[in-house]
């Protein structure tokens, strides 16, 4: 008898301790086996349900309601920030318009449409864009720890270009102008309305990107830094430092012509906005030709103006280093690479920066 009571109550507690990890496991989560239970605009008892952003817990739930109206819900967990679903002819940000939503501190919603014109805040304008949303369809709303933004779209068929993005934590935009901060990530992907599939898909013209971004990484932001530090260091090694120099800055020079020549066709082809990432490339170049005439004019050791020519070619470099290391990372910024880059990069400019501080110091040491 006392055996079973214990049972008894061992049963129970078992019971009670599956029940509480089940209620903690269901605040704050979604799923497409949820049962959605908000005050909408529409009916909502025939939605098609997707996982669309694993990463970030996105869950899509759509229907063609009418022949030309369509109605999404997108869910997320609520971080204080924004969360924006993008429609695209190509599935690239710029030229497309996306609806966006945010909860405020004090809980009042907004839900805007933006044209994305192009990658700086104030090519980003709200309430502009081609879509047609369905006067008062559009509501956002926090609940167990998600937000829900709803919305209807007039058309026969949206776009199976299907954009996603979420907003810096505790960053949401404010009136009276609601400009649009930076993305914390954005993913785009392809939407079949159909069968209710979807599939993450790369810029067209990704591998043209990525070939550009390593080739000038490695060309007018390593490599030069690695010629320059051959050259300053290593003269004791006469006439092979002179020859290494001349090989590597070579090698880099060319590789980095090829690289900002790729940045001419991306550029074309994607119609991008960057001006300012380009002149600086411009103005790389041409440092980089202005070094490689200046070996072709290189006075002997014994004349007068060796020290002018020595002055300038060393500074001509290391102006050239300086402004390619922050171009390079501005364009990871600009490509939207992540912190993986940046970091990669970090890394190895760090290293050769500590090598050239410890040759600096023998070398200083020695004279």
């Amino acid at each position: 008898m006392k055996l079973s009571s214990i049972s008894i109550t061992f049963f129970f507690a078992l019971q009670l301790q599956a029940l509480s990890v089940l209620l903690v496991n269901s605040q704050g989560t979604d799923s497409c086996n949820s049962i959605l239970n908000l005050n909408l605009p529409f009916d909502t008892s025939s939605l098609h349900c997707i996982s669309v952003w694993t990463r970030y817990d996105f869950i899509l739930r759509y229907v063609q309601t009418s022949s030309n109206v369509w109605s999404f819900v997108l869910s997320a967990p609520d971080t204080n920030s924004f969360l924006g679903m993008g429609f695209s002819s190509n599935g690239q940000m710029v030229g497309s318009s996306a609806v966006v939503g945010w909860v405020s501190a004090d809980g009042t919603g907004t839900v805007k449409q933006y044209y994305l014109g192009g990658q700086r805040p104030n090519l980003v304008v709200p309430d502009e864009g081609n879509l047609t949303m369905v006067e008062n369809s559009s509501s956002i709303a926090s609940q167990s720890s998600r937000i829900y933004m709803a919305f209807q779209l007039s058309t026969g068929q949206p776009r199976s270009r299907v954009l996603y993005s979420v907003g810096q934590i505790g960053v949401i935009p404010s009136s009276p102008g609601f400009a649009l901060a930076e993305h914390r990530d954005k993913v785009s992907t392809r939407l079949n309305y159909v069968t209710g599939t979807t599939s993450a898909t790369s810029s067209p013209h990704s591998r043209l990107r990525r070939s550009h971004g390593i080739l000038n990484m490695l060309s007018w932001g390593i490599l030069m830094l690695i010629g320059a530090i051959v050259g300053r260091y290593f003269r004791r090694w006469d006439p092979l430092w002179f020859y290494s120099h001349l090989l590597i800055q070579s090698c880099a020079f060319l590789l980095g012509l090829s690289g900002i020549i790729m940045g001419f066709v991306l550029e074309d082809r994607l119609g991008a906005d960057v001006d300012t990432h380009k002149a600086l490339g411009i103005f790389i170049l041409v440092l980089g030709c202005l070094q490689v005439m200046a070996v072709f004019a290189r006075p002997g050791k014994e004349s007068k103006v060796r020290k002018y020519w020595n002055w300038y070619h060393q500074n001509g470099g290391r102006i050239l280093i300086a402004f390619a290391i922050a171009n390079v990372f501005y364009g990871i910024h600009l490509g939207d690479e992540g912190t993986a880059w940046n970091a990669s990069y970090a890394v190895a400019i760090c290293i050769l920066f500590l090598v050239s501080l410890v040759l600096e110091f023998h070398l200083w040491r020695k004279n």
